[in-house]
């Protein structure tokens, strides 16, 4: 397990190291290796700083899960597992975990072989957070507000929120954290961009001294999924069963990690991002499960980390512009390696 001790949020954007796809593209793979125990061993770059997002993969670490299917999986967060398309085109790791669905069809649009082979989370945990005094039944009442973002989300849910609901390019307002916040806590009218699984509303109900308003862009029709696990093909290609099998466990350790005894996934998670609370953890456990946000939606049909058609052609038709070519949705998934298809 690499522990790092990374800053709050690490470097999530996701799209950070593109210009490494022609590498990508063009780069042979061949099977994984194995350890001294004769274990596949899988590095899974979680794409920044580790947090309640990757839950279920470091639960599948702390129960054995893995281990019981003869895998080695190494977690790499922090900043050394941020740059996703980088470190899949060095061959730096096997496998990396997308937080939202523009990272696979941005992939697809640079004609990288990448695909995502499971989602873990059905629903984006990203929400919309406003004083208590201010009314917002939904999105549409978002226009002429000032809303801050970090700049990971500008290119991503930004580019979503403004074209589904007509706001204008001088709304968004981006920084880090702790200057949003203060913007905010400055500005009655402002909206306030963040994640669940971040602990964002704890946060701002600590720093601001009030319990916000929440808006969840999933419920009114943001389409995109999170916790998203990505594979290049002829990894995926070469390694099927290796892949089957740590998506088996995967499935095992979020039904753990969410129904269970999660705190032993957040033992680690800790360990690699000490600046988390076991509270804020327990907290945001508690979200996925209310919210129904892990076996929810596709995966209630179809199991844990299922995908649909419908939602990522959806997600290309609502997302079209934030791509540097229109990529082909079809391209971005396949569900052949989930448990429900072996």
């Amino acid at each position: 397990m690499n522990i790092l001790r990374p800053s709050r949020r690490g470097l999530m954007a996701g799209a950070v190291g593109l210009a490494a796809l022609p590498v990508l593209a063009s780069c042979g793979r061949s099977s994984a290796p194995t350890d001294e125990s004769g274990r596949v061993r899988l590095r899974v770059a979680a794409g920044g700083a580790a947090g309640a997002l990757h839950g279920g993969f470091y639960q599948a670490v702390a129960i054995g899960a893995y281990e019981r299917r003869g895998l080695n999986v190494e977690m790499l967060a922090g900043p050394s597992g941020a740059d996703i398309p980088s470190l899949l085109a060095s061959s730096a790791v096997e496998l990396a975990v997308g937080r939202d669905s523009f990272l696979s069809l941005r992939l697809v649009a640079e004609r990288a072989p990448v695909k995502a082979v499971a989602a873990f989370l059905q629903k984006d945990p990203i929400v919309l957070m406003a004083h208590p005094d201010q009314q917002l039944e939904d999105l549409t009442v978002l226009r002429g507000r000032r809303i801050l973002m970090d700049p990971a989300e500008h290119g991503g849910f930004w580019s979503w929120l403004r074209a589904r609901f007509d706001l204008t390019p001088d709304q968004a307002q981006t920084g880090a954290m702790a200057d949003n916040l203060k913007a905010f806590q400055e500005d009655e009218q402002a909206v306030l961009v963040g994640r669940v699984t971040d602990g964002d509303p704890g946060l701002v109900a600590r720093q601001a001294g009030f319990e916000p308003v929440i808006i969840t862009p999933a419920a009114d029709g943001y389409p995109s999924y999170s916790g998203l696990v990505l594979a290049p093909n002829a990894f995926a290609r070469d390694n099927a069963q290796a892949l089957r099998d740590f998506i088996a466990a995967s499935v095992e350790g979020w039904r753990d990690y969410v129904h269970g005894d999660g705190t032993k996934g957040d033992a680690l998670i800790r360990r690699a991002n000490p600046d988390l609370s076991q509270r804020l953890l327990d907290t945001v456990r508690a979200t996925l499960r209310a919210e129904a946000m892990v076996d929810g939606g596709d995966a209630a049909l179809y199991g844990l980390g299922a995908m649909t058609p419908e939602r990522w052609q959806a997600f290309a038709e609502q997302t079209q512009g934030a791509y540097s070519s229109t990529p082909d949705w079809r391209e971005a998934f396949t569900n052949q390696y989930l448990p429900s298809r072996g």
